[in-house]
């Protein structure tokens, strides 16, 4: 830039005040460059002395390790601004025409506009891991140092601003009558694009490399994979952004665990039920199936066992009732200490109710017998129920609440003492298909406990 300065057209400046003031000029570069290297080191002691020690800076250190860029490129505007002092004052002291030294100073302070934005481009980019930890202990929350369009600008002014304001002094300098000469403006245009190019360069990447970072994050999450996370490396808008990327991801994962750990307490029907309508109390009648689980003899079994083997012996117990009934579209509404009750055809209604939990409870059966574990009684009625939330606005369970679910428990009472463990209402298997009722055959007619009723019963054919 200097040079440009000094070879304009016609310059009046004799070749010894010429040689004088590159002289000078690299007097003072020799002189400038170690204290400017020293005060940049100085400014950042603080953030050195973390990085050494390999700690976690708290937020005033990493609030000044964010500043890394811009002190820099402070200091280096420093440097320039008092090179192009000195150089305007001797410009103006050796040439006969003091406005050489004017044009000296106003070429070198351009230089120093250029080597400043540049300069913060460049450390920015290579600081970029002591930014990453900094933001990593401190995120950015609203207070923007440089942002994307404090950037674009930087890079205009660098690749078109400077350069072009450079070209129209020149032409403008009264001390050049016949304007710069060729040889300048071609090498002002070489040092524009160079110069351009490399700011260019920098933006692009300091602005691409995040966002395309950012929309395979966003694609991940979109795809369901909430664990993804970002680097925040930018304390501009762009880390905002990573921070917000991050936040909604962690944000939808622990929305998923609360879903999976409300549908595993109350049931994935219920579960979706109420995240689509909402909870309320109250109920409606509903025509259900209900089948009724219990283990005979658990009182006994328990000081058989001891606590922590009982509890594993029901977990595989109820792993076996879980999943009968989940393949036959049920729900398990409740666990009793050693029971359960299940319910076919609420929250959702079901095509077969009373088929499909006599299916559950062969199959539970089954299961049970091959283990061989336990000792059930399992109990299937069918009829009315209300259905519903029940409990208050701050603890809410859903349930089923009529004579069906009575007559099942009732019922379960009764199989522990068959032979096939097995019983079902006449009610529940008339109302089977025929596939299913070919399974059963009828038993006794008899009043179950705490009813007035007499309850037609059925059991497990060759049971």
């Amino acid at each position: 830039m200097l040079l440009l300065g000094l070879s304009g057209g016609s310059d009046p400046a004799s070749d010894s005040g010429r040689t004088t003031l590159l002289l000078v000029a690299v007097g003072y570069l020799v002189l400038a460059l170690p204290i400017s290297v020293v005060v940049g080191l100085r400014r950042q002691r603080v953030t050195n002395a973390w990085l050494a020690a390999g700690r976690q800076p708290d937020r005033a250190e990493a609030a000044y390790a964010l500043r890394l860029p811009v002190d820099t490129a402070g200091v280096a505007a420093l440097t320039w601004l008092v090179g192009a002092v000195v150089v305007t004052a001797v410009g103006a002291a050796v040439h006969p025409d003091a406005r050489v030294g004017l044009r000296t100073g106003l070429v070198t302070t351009l230089g120093g506009v250029v080597t400043a934005g540049v300069t913060y481009l460049l450390v920015a980019r290579v600081a970029r891991p002591v930014t990453t930890r900094a933001l990593a202990a401190h995120p950015p929350v609203g207070s923007l140092l440089l942002g994307v369009r404090v950037r674009l600008l930087l890079t205009w002014g660098l690749t078109s601003g400077v350069p072009l304001t450079g070209l129209v002094l020149m032409f403008l300098d009264p001390s050049i009558p016949g304007g710069p000469g060729e040889t300048v403006v071609v090498a002002l245009v070489a040092v524009s694009l160079v110069v351009g190019a490399l700011a260019t360069l920098l933006t692009a990447r300091a602005v691409g490399a995040p966002l395309r970072e950012l929309r395979r994050a966003v694609q991940e999450i979109g795809s369901g994979d909430t664990s993804v996370r970002v680097v925040v490396d930018d304390a501009g808008e762009i880390g905002l952004l990573q921070t917000g990327v991050n936040a909604m991801a962690a944000g939808l994962g622990e929305r998923e665990r609360l879903r999976d750990l409300f549908g595993r307490h109350v049931g994935t029907t219920v579960a979706q039920q109420a995240l689509d309508r909402g909870i309320s109390l109250g109920g409606e009648e509903r025509t259900v199936a209900a089948l009724f689980v219990d283990v005979s003899g658990s009182t006994a079994l328990a000081r058989r066992l001891g606590p922590e083997e009982m509890v594993g012996l029901l977990n595989r117990f109820f792993e076996v009732v879980v999943e009968a009934t989940s393949a036959e579209g049920g729900l398990v509404n409740k666990f009793e200490g050693d029971a359960a009750l299940c319910v076919f055809g609420a929250p959702t209604r079901h095509d077969d109710p009373a088929g499909a939990a006599l299916r559950a409870a062969r199959r539970i059966r089954t299961a049970v017998t091959a283990a061989g574990e336990v000792d059930v009684g399992i109990g299937v009625a069918f009829g009315p129920v209300v259905a519903g939330q029940v409990g208050a606005a701050s603890r809410l369970e859903y349930t089923v609440i009529g004579d069906a679910v009575i007559e099942a428990a009732r019922l379960t009472e009764l199989a522990k003492a068959l032979p096939g463990r097995v019983v079902a209402s006449g009610a529940a298997v008339q109302a089977a298909a025929d596939a299913e009722q070919q399974h059963w055959a009828p038993g006794e007619r008899l009043v179950l406990r705490g009813r007035d009723v007499p309850t037609s019963t059925w059991v497990l054919v060759g049971g």
